[in-house]
């Protein structure tokens, strides 16, 4: 990406839908970056092969997308924002799956909701999140039953999953980066309960601790230097990573994982642990593919 690509929020008239646009535009103003505020009015698949609206059918949804758009700008600027990002909205006739996945090329980040309606009632729940976070080239936010953007929440730090592994390195940058902007600091966890598979015995555990201390510490190695003004803590816990993850989110604004792993985040965005903690999260979660 070249320039100053824009945050880009999805937006369909739910109330989930204007949390999310909410949430984007304190990131957008984080990044001094452009927000763009899309809501599609595509006709649901299955309305029949051959079939197309009338004009005044064509001109009553785009009606519609436009009422959508204005109240989300309404959020916008009610939202209290310190600086107020550069504002641009669009109504699309197109799926928005596919559509946000190709802007996602040329985009900073994509911002949706956890729950829709309309155009979106299929979705949200599940398809356009999921299918975005799996295939989008940007980091994808899904918000959830909260944005976080209160004085209270913007006080907890940023939680980001860590697998010892080079796939969760572009989840890790992100989760500083966030952090640093908005001046708190990083919690990374490591869970590793099923990493191993093996059958020890109990006196093994405590040096299998050790080494997940030592994973997660290289995995950390050199962002002290890099972010001095975000302060770290370490967590190494024998236990399943969704769990662990969503307990610890109580105590944080943000919640950062990769869309890779091994072991315990194997499955992360891609089956059951995926959707376990991209459905179950209250706070904010972004999702960032592996380069």
């Amino acid at each position: 990406m070249v320039g100053n690509p824009p945050i880009l929020a999805a937006v369909d008239g739910s109330t989930s839908s204007f949390q999310a646009v909410a949430w984007a535009a304190v990131e957008a103003a984080l990044h001094h970056s452009p927000l763009h505020i899309l809501t599609s009015v595509a006709i649901p698949t299955g309305f029949g092969p051959g079939m197309s609206l009338a004009e005044a059918d064509l001109e009553r949804l785009r009606s519609d997308g436009d009422r959508i758009l204005a109240e989300a700008t309404r959020v916008v600027r009610t939202a209290g924002l310190g600086a107020e990002p550069t504002i641009t909205t669009e109504v699309t006739f197109e799926s928005i799956t596919p559509t946000l996945i190709e802007r996602s090329k040329h985009t900073r980040m994509l911002v949706v909701g956890s729950r829709g309606m309309g155009a979106f009632r299929r979705g949200l729940l599940g398809s356009v999140s999921t299918a975005t976070s799996q295939h989008a080239r940007c980091p994808v936010a899904v918000i959830h039953g909260t944005s976080a953007i209160d004085a209270a929440s913007a006080s907890r730090p940023v939680l980001v999953g860590v697998d010892g592994t080079d796939n969760s390195v572009p989840a890790i940058d992100l989760a500083f980066e966030e952090a640093s902007l908005r001046g708190v600091g990083v919690v990374a966890l490591h869970a590793w309960s099923d990493v191993t598979g093996l059958d020890l015995p109990i006196g093994d555990w405590a040096d299998l601790h050790r080494q997940e201390q030592v994973v997660l510490a290289e995995s950390l190695a050199g962002y002290n230097a890099k972010y001095p003004d975000v302060p770290v803590h370490r967590i190494v816990v024998v236990d399943r990573p969704v769990r662990s993850l969503l307990e610890e989110s109580a105590n944080a604004q943000l919640v950062v994982v990769g869309s890779h792993g091994r072991g315990g985040f194997a499955s992360m965005v891609l089956g059951s642990t995926s959707n376990a903690l991209l459905h179950s999260a209250e706070i904010p979660m972004i999702v960032v593919r592996s380069k």
